[in-house]
């Protein structure tokens, strides 16, 4: 009776392994699942930074999005873009230029919806397209992947596994999206900045105004503003 009663036990167990193991879900052939301690996720260099990180997540502002690389390129500065795909499919000259003038390069999803309510179908479906674009107009590979609004569920890390991807946040929000504030903007960006920090940005007006003086900052204080995978040591 005590044999019989352990292999229910070890049945059930395993069928439920199998169970959470499905309920993650598809990615191309099979589930990938999650440890939950998040090691994945990048808020800042973790290791031996070098420098700062400047992160601009675009949807829009094409305009705005060249006069942010001239001001980079009169610093000598480097900087992340994570490129929403449905932008980057209306704007390719723009990406290229992006990786030309020898910025780092990630995907922002392609629609910018909320990952954190997303099953692991609608997070792949999500992501994976926006790599394949990105990936077709650079010819080089996509590493990085930066959560719209910084909103990710398991579903979102298992699919970033799956496709080899690191999911950056950031250490300080500029928040530039809703503050049209160059000052504001310019001491969110700087006061207290340290190595390794991960600053994120969007190309709106006022940051492209605040950027000389966030740059002159980053140089006056001995740090260096580098891309997120130099400051990841890659």
């Amino acid at each position: 009776m005590k044999s019989k009663l352990i292999t229910i036990i070890v049945n059930v167990c395993l069928c439920a392994i199998v169970a959470a193991t499905c309920i993650v879900g598809f990615a191309g052939g099979g589930a990938v699942e999650v440890s939950g301690d998040n090691t994945n996720v990048y808020y800042r260099a973790k290791d031996e930074p070098q420098g700062v990180s400047l992160m601009f997540n675009v949807y829009q502002n094409t305009s705005q999005v060249y006069k942010i690389l001239d001001i980079l390129d009169e610093y000598q500065a480097k900087a992340t873009f994570f490129l929403g795909g449905s932008w980057a499919d209306d704007n390719v000259d723009c990406v290229r230029d992006i990786y030309a003038r020898g910025h780092a390069i990630g995907s922002h999803a392609y629609f910018h919806k909320d990952h954190s309510v997303m099953n692991y179908r609608q997070n792949y479906d999500e992501i994976k397209p926006s790599i394949q674009l990105i990936e077709a107009i650079l010819g080089n590979k996509i590493t990085l992947f930066a959560p719209p609004s910084g909103a990710f569920n398991d579903n979102t890390l298992s699919v970033c596994a799956a496709l080899n991807l690191k999911v950056i946040m950031w250490s300080r929000d500029t928040i530039d999206w809703r503050d049209n504030d160059a000052q504001i903007i310019y001491k969110r960006a700087t006061e207290g900045l340290s190595s390794g920090e991960f600053i994120l940005m969007h190309p709106m007006e006022a940051s492209v105004s605040a950027l000389p003086d966030i740059l002159g900052y980053i140089t006056a204080n001995g740090l260096k503003a580098v891309t997120v995978p130099q400051n990841l040591g890659e």
